[in-house]
């Protein structure tokens, strides 16, 4: 006998297949690695939808085809909603602040009524559905484990610590794993105490001056509800000859619970989460990477290759749409654009392509319609001009983090390609973050932005052409 809850599930889903294969919904991925800015794009994002008066490279909102926009709540309800109400009142308060970062996955749908030009035929008006979904970068990057035995991820780790600055920010978990023997009865004081050491290292790779991004697994860093449960008791811990550890060993033990984890946590989030998408973009702070240095560059550039390895990509079609759906459209997008003057984004840009150049040609072969920009979810800043030593320079004006009244700064030049380790070394890279100006009535406008419509166009516009 089938139940209630599963009827509704059922519905559900054919209502959801029945929209695809009308092509009424997209499925939008909004992927980035920890401190990409999300929760602010996505809250953003949500308002310029619901605001689209104010998108002019939107071409359905320019031609005024857009007639009404509404935020809904996703047919699966077992996901939380987006907090946009929360996050805009958090924006826009007496002493504006940035909303909190994403910790579980959460989703938002916008319903946008649109006159659809139709080849040979009168226009019509339909209904499409924005669906956006949030997840915490740090729970990307353990998708690939899916592809690592025990054994491949702990020497993984391992080749990661022998360079800096790993080295020196693993070493108190280094010299305990030394300690350790693989082959030693099970003791679950000794695995409490390998745990909390990785999880420590992993914090101070995230924490530390060189903010690194590629660290495992993600729900050490981020653990969510799962703070606390038994599966994530486990470490990585290198071996030489795993065959011949018996059952009751630590080896063969730790092996057990990170198999269960893959299982439990990671395959179950990849399939409900990941097989449904349309549409991707992908927030890059590549002021951030430039900021702390060469290091963090290249470990954000790595852990990016490794996260596009598991989303489908290939052409979308009717069968796609109703069967297993495809992403054929993918936007990478630098954030935080307003933290350096106009006349630098397209270095922004051009630094951006060459940062995931990698990832793109191997895309772009696979047929999938890519591009790149230079956005900010919420404009913080106005680019001036300012006389320095008798030249005219472009200058930001805007209010800084560490200040409290705004100032106006040459913030300096973005490199349009990776630069070399001794630009690096001159401390040449030094942006500022910007606090959030006062804001009215945003619940009747649209926040300022840097290139959202020219995104939104690129991320949905054909649906609504």
């Amino acid at each position: 006998m089938v139940d209630l809850p599963q009827l509704d599930r059922i519905r559900d889903t054919l209502a959801e297949q029945w929209d695809r294969a009308l092509d009424r919904t997209v499925r939008v991925a909004v992927t980035g690695l920890s401190q990409s800015g999300k929760t602010v794009f996505i809250t953003s994002l949500i308002n310029q939808l619901l605001n689209p008066e104010r998108l002019p490279h939107l071409q359905a909102a320019a031609e005024e085809r857009i007639l009404a926009s509404r935020l809904q709540t996703l047919p699966e309800l077992r996901v939380p909603e987006f907090p946009y109400a929360e996050n805009i009142a958090a924006m826009s308060g007496a002493s504006p602040h940035w909303p909190a970062p994403t910790d579980r996955v959460r989703a938002a749908r916008v319903a946008l009524r649109a006159r659809i030009q139709r080849r040979l035929l009168p226009d019509s008006e339909q209904t499409i559905y924005v669906d956006i979904i949030d997840y915490p970068g740090e729970w990307l990057l353990d998708l690939p484990l899916l592809e690592l035995s025990y054994e491949q991820w702990s020497r993984q780790v391992q080749v990661q610590c022998e360079q800096e600055p790993r080295r020196s920010l693993a070493r108190e978990w280094l010299d305990f794993v030394a300690s350790v023997d693989p082959a030693a009865a099970v003791d679950e004081e000794l695995i409490r105490r390998g745990q909390a050491l990785y999880v420590d290292f992993l914090q101070r790779c995230k924490n530390s001056e060189h903010v690194l991004s590629y660290l495992q697994p993600g729900r050490f860093v981020l653990p969510g509800d799962l703070a606390g449960a038994p599966i994530l008791a486990f470490f990585p811990l290198p071996s030489s000859d795993a065959a011949k550890y018996d059952k009751h060993s630590l080896h063969t033990t730790l092996r057990a619970r990170y198999e269960a984890y893959k299982e439990q946590v990671v395959r179950r989030f990849y399939k409900e989460e990941f097989s449904r998408f349309d549409r991707q973009i992908v927030l890059v702070d590549v002021l951030k990477a430039l900021h702390h240095g060469p290091a963090t560059f290249r470990d954000m550039q790595e852990a990016i290759g490794v996260v596009l390895q598991s989303f489908n990509y290939g052409k979308s079609g009717l069968l796609n749409r109703l069967f297993k759906n495809k992403i054929d459209k993918l936007l990478f997008a630098a954030t935080k654009a307003d933290h350096v003057a106009d006349n630098q984004h397209t270095a922004l840009r051009m630094l951006l392509e060459s940062l995931v150049s990698d990832a793109a040609r191997e895309l772009r072969f696979q047929g999938i319609d890519l591009a790149t920009l230079a956005i900010a979810s919420v404009r913080c800043t106005r680019t001036v001009g300012a006389q320095v030593q008798g030249r005219t320079l472009s200058c930001l004006e805007g209010v800084t983090k560490d200040s409290d009244r705004s100032r106006i700064l040459f913030p300096g030049e973005v490199p349009e390609a990776v630069p070399s380790e001794d630009a690096w070394g001159r401390d040449r890279f030094n942006f500022l973050e910007y606090r959030l100006p006062r804001f009215e009535a945003l619940e009747r406008s649209a926040l300022p932005h840097i290139r959202l419509d020219q995104a939104l166009q690129f991320l949905i516009g054909d649906k609504l052409a």
